[in-house]
């Protein structure tokens, strides 16, 4: 691969996380959530754990450590258990944006979320 090409790639990631993550600092964290669990797990902490390794990561300029990218690993999993079940009221776009910035910032190959 050409090395041009591989930075290439890199500024259009750090760019779509950026992006994502100016989209999610603007967002309020969804009316009603705070305390509540779906599917076994806490919300609020879901939340800021993949907070903290996304701004973590782009505060190195990309990088993140093992034990932050298992955190997101972590994460993912159980973002992948509470995405089905999300309510109405639970503002679905919101944890589909944290799924997407997680699978970018962690290189998980995102899947289709519903």
């Amino acid at each position: 691969m050409n090395p041009t090409n591989a930075t290439s790639g890199n500024d259009e990631l750090e760019a779509a996380v950026s992006h994502l993550w100016r989209e999610y600092e603007q967002a309020p964290f969804p009316a009603g959530l705070r305390g509540a669990e779906r599917a076994d797990i806490d919300l609020v902490l879901l939340d800021a754990d993949i907070a903290g390794c996304v701004s973590t990561w782009l505060s190195r300029g990309g990088s993140l450590d093992d034990w932050r990218r298992g955190v997101l690993h972590r994460r993912i999993t159980d973002l992948d258990r509470i995405l089905p079940v999300l309510g109405a009221m639970d503002d679905a776009p919101y944890w589909q944006r944290l799924h997407r910035l997680s699978c970018l910032v962690s290189g998980v190959d995102p899947r289709p979320t519903k």
